[in-house]
């Protein structure tokens, strides 16, 4: 029997309250709340783990030892399940030879395009060159006029210094009569005497003929016997003209012959199409000043080749591939200049190519394949994207939403999808397009399970499911679930408190008088079109715009590397800093607490306790990076990696420490009852309140809460943050250092990432306290609660790509709004009084 909903019973997953909840198939369904409330843990730890597990459980233990079996989930029952697919938020892939055109399969289609109906030419010269079988050439010749006399050459030399003695004497042994030397005929039986020093070219003349009936025999043979000597190529000498044939793809001009045009001679992670000197990564890496460079990458944990300082390849100008491969053209354009394109001019090119009959037929099946996965690239707000982009360089939002084209492509019924957040990184003018992607994946017979906080998307889902009501240990509960009208009633919903209007983030009642501003004239990188922009200091500056339309590119390879490298202390401005969504810690021994500081407090702490006195532990005593204190078992880290030598390493519960990371010793040692390790699982807000009369910690902890993170463990692994929630952390450490005699610049962008209304209104708070005592702050974003609180508005666009990165408007949120072609403007126009 199939059940019409996913029924889960007992859920206990991280901070799950035992919860109990049905979940309507092939509907479209929102989970939503505040951050940390337990969201991720329903949709992705729960759900998406069981059905994982399920289908992994249902193949041959054969097949099982090689994927392993994850564990089951803390869950009474869930019934209703289907195989299940989770589309998140991390980076599709961070191997530099990963494209958007690799990871969407477009390249291999256009690979296999290019190899089919390409037309090649000569490398060097730019000729056009084609390859014809015997029977061809044999069917060009006869298609003379009647009584017309040509004569068969072979090529031997074709431009080469010598006097070529051996060759001349091997072709008048084989019996042949006359060669053509430097454009005249000449008899082998003479002597042929060429300078040394001088370059020749040398044809042999097969066979004289005129065309007439009952030649096609003679013809054929003398063709064969001329292709043999020529290397594949015979040229057919009449009074009028020329005629040059090959039977291979070669340039008779330059004497260069193409390999066979196979897909592969256009892969650049093939040794057949990559370019020899940056063997297809297009870049080439500076690694002149070796000894610094050794003692860099010893620095640095986690080094990758990605790191390293690069440029363009010189030999293929970053394009990855052999010059044999970019000789080749479809639609006048060769395969890196169509990768090079934006999704949008690219689906352009191709609605618009045009080609013979009988390359329609061959292309028909591949340009289908082409069409639809572009298509489904712009349905996703993705149309500014070019196919040669990296992966590695790509948003998480852009990279799930890559992913959900893709699924959108493999038309695939029946299956559970969960979202993590897909609307990260889109304006509202391109929401309406993803909304209508994941309508269209829903209808085709799919469940969609998508963890958002979009007001958009909660209003568009058939169901809500909101956990709450707060964080951590506050969460953990449905609170309410059904249509967003229902759950706007619901009193007890923070959630329905926003859709309702109970809550809301207001409108400022005045902006901040602009005193003193910074103009930035000639920007004119990727797609800026040589613009002007002026800043604002000691405001909040919003600069805004669609997908694509170059707002990152402005302020962080703009504005920020100018900004640093100004003297801007006549302005008051002590130094500027980029607050963005890194890592704040590259290995699992980082956390809140070491980054922040506030573990050295804590150490010092207990180091002061009698126990600690008694046995003469010191703060180094209660670290788990150091030896002493640590459990020696697992050295600190909690866990045992097993490696599983082809397979993937395996990590397990350090069986002797369990978990915490100190020895038994060091765990005796006690704070208001309390280890070190018990100090360490506790949530910010746990924490805040167990050190209320410790200034030092409790001053860090409280901006901690104030943005949004009082449900984040102190000792979680910073390698486990989301890039919203890093950002965040870094935010509340730059708040609560303490002030300067100067003020800072801080850049951000999209700090609301991941974030619940209630969350904005808590961040927003923490960013006007910023300005309020003197700071810039600079924020790119797309959430219209932040740029209706903004002093002033840098709005590009009016699109993204090729037609962005113009100043489409500028001014207040009020000014902005008035601006007709402002799709920001537009939104605004909705929500400001």
């Amino acid at each position: 029997m199939i059940l019409n909903s996913i029924k889960i019973r007992g859920a206990r997953v991280h901070n799950l309250k035992n919860i109990s909840v049905e979940i309507p198939r092939d509907k479209l369904v929102v989970v939503t709340g505040v951050s940390g409330s337990g969201k991720s843990s329903l949709a992705f730890d729960t759900i998406y783990a069981e059905g994982q597990r399920r289908y992994m459980e249902s193949l041959s233990s054969y097949a099982r030892q090689f994927l392993g079996l994850p564990d089951k989930p803390d869950v009474e029952q869930i019934e209703g399940l289907s195989p299940a697919i989770a589309i998140n938020q991390k980076t599709t892939n961070n191997n530099p030879r990963s494209t958007v055109g690799t990871v969407t399969e477009i390249y291999d289609y256009l690979r296999l395009l290019f190899a089919r109906v390409g037309k090649p030419h000569c490398p060097k010269c730019g000729k056009p060159v084609k390859s014809q079988s015997v029977d061809q050439i044999l069917a060009q010749i006869l298609k003379l006029t009647e009584g017309t006399r040509f004569s068969l050459l072979a090529p031997i030399v074709n431009h080469r210094k010598g006097t070529h003695e051996d060759t001349l004497a091997k072709l008048s042994a084989a019996g042949f009569v006359r060669v053509k030397v430097d454009g005249k005929v000449r008899d082998l039986g003479e002597k042929i005497s060429l300078a040394k020093t001088k370059k020749h070219s040398i044809e042999l003349v097969v066979d004289r003929l005129i065309i007439r009936d009952g030649i096609r025999s003679r013809l054929a043979d003398s063709l064969e016997t001329a292709l043999k000597f020529g290397n594949g190529i015979v040229f057919v000498e009449t009074d009028a003209q020329t005629l040059t044939f090959s039977e291979k793809n070669s340039c008779v001009d330059c004497g260069i012959s193409l390999p066979d045009i196979t897909p592969q001679l256009f892969s650049f992670n093939s040794p057949k199409g990559a370019c020899p000197t940056c063997s297809g990564l297009g870049k080439v890496f500076d690694v002149r000043d070796w000894s610094t460079m050794f003692e860099w990458m010893a620095a640095v944990h986690d080094f990758k080749m990605t790191d390293l300082p690069e440029d363009a390849c010189p030999a293929c100008h970053g394009h990855r591939l052999k010059p044999e491969a970019l000789s080749v053209t479809v639609g006048d354009r060769n395969i890196a200049q169509v990768v090079d394109m934006s999704v949008d001019a690219c689906k352009k090119f191709f609605a618009a190519l045009e080609l013979d009959d009988t390359d329609k037929k061959i292309a028909a099946q591949v340009l289908k394949e082409i069409n639809s996965r572009l298509k489904f690239l712009c349905d996703v707000g993705l149309d500014y994207l070019s196919l040669s982009r990296k992966s590695a360089t790509l948003s998480g939002g852009e990279s799930q939403r890559i992913r959900l084209a893709t699924q959108i492509g493999s038309a695939l019924t029946g299956v559970l999808y969960v979202l993590d957040e897909p609307s990260i990184g889109l304006h509202q003018h391109d929401n309406q397009k993803l909304l209508a992607t994941l309508k269209n994946l829903r209808d085709l017979g799919n469940t969609l399970i998508v963890v958002e906080h979009d007001e958009e998307t909660i209003r568009a889902a058939d169901n809500v499911v909101d956990i709450g009501r707060g964080a951590g240990k506050s969460g953990g509960s449905v609170i309410a679930q059904g249509t967003a009208d229902e759950i706007s009633r619901v009193e007890n919903s923070l959630t329905g408190d926003y859709l309702s209007g109970r809550k809301k983030i207001p409108v400022p009642t005045s902006r901040r008088e602009l005193v003193q501003t910074l103009t930035f004239s000639d920007a004119c990188k990727n797609n800026l079109k040589n613009i002007s922009v002026t800043i604002p200091l000691h405001a909040l500056t919003l600069v805004t715009g669609v997908s694509g339309s170059g707002k990152s590119t402005l302020v962080e390879e703009i504005v920020y590397p100018r900004l640093r490298d100004m003297d801007l202390s006549p302005f008051g401005v002590s130094k500027v800093t980029m607050i963005d969504q890194d890592p704040i810690g590259r290995t699992p021994r980082s956390n809140i607490a070491t980054y922040t500081g506030v573990a050295d407090h804590i150490r010092k702490i207990f180091a002061e306790t009698n126990g600690a006195r008694l046995r003469g532990y010191n703060a180094g005593r209660f670290s788990f990076n150091v030896k002493g204190g640590r459990c020696e078992s697992c050295g600190g880290n909690g866990v045992l990696k097993i490696p599983m030598n082809f397979l993937p390493d395996v990590y397990v519960t350090c069986d002797v420490c369990g978990g915490s990371r100190f020895n038994a010793e060091t765990l005796e040692v006690k704070y208001k009852g309390a280890s070190i390790a018990d100090v360490l699982a506790m949530p910010v807000d746990e924490a805040l309140e167990f050190f209320a009369n410790v200034p030092t910690i409790r001053r860090m902890l409280q901006v901690l809460h104030d943005v949004g993170l009082g449900y984040i463990e102190l000792g979680q692994s910073a390698n486990t943050f989301s890039g919203g929630e890093a950002q965040r952390v870094k935010l509340a450490y730059e708040l609560a250092r303490p002030l300067g005699r100067a003020a800072n610049i801080y850049i951000m962008d999209e700090p609301t990432t991941g974030l619940h209304f209630d969350d904005v209104s808590k961040l927003l708070d923490v960013i006007q306290r910023l300005v309020e005592r003197g700071d810039t702050v600079i924020i790119i974003e797309h959430n219209l609660d932040v740029i209706k609180c903004a002093d002033y508005i840098i709005d590009l666009g009016p699109d993204g790509g090729d037609r962005g990165g113009e100043v489409v408007a500028c001014g207040t949120p009020e000014d902005v709004a008035h601006v007709e072609n402002s799709y920001t403007g537009q939104a605004l126009r909705k929500i400001l009084p």
